[in-house]
């Protein structure tokens, strides 16, 4: 479980055995969880963030789309 990015609190990490599914992130933080596709940028699951948390995790991934992008296929496509 490579974690990809830490910003704000929120912990960003890829499932290595998820690499069969388009390119997403999971999403940390005090117990709450979240899932994100990565093309386009939107929500795949939510548990237990509030609106607010979820348009921030959203702007933080947009912010370095490019890069989260670039590191999934960095581990899944060698």
């Amino acid at each position: 479980m490579p974690v990809v990015l830490r910003e704000s609190g929120f912990r960003f990490y890829f499932f290595s055995e998820e690499g069969n599914e388009p390119a997403h992130v999971h999403v940390d933080k005090g117990g709450a969880s979240a899932k994100y596709w990565l093309e386009p940028i939107r929500l795949a699951s939510n548990e237990g963030y509030k609106p607010a948390e979820l348009k921030r995790i959203g702007q933080i991934i947009f912010e370095h789309q490019i890069e989260l992008l670039r590191q999934w296929h960095d581990y899944f496509d060698p």
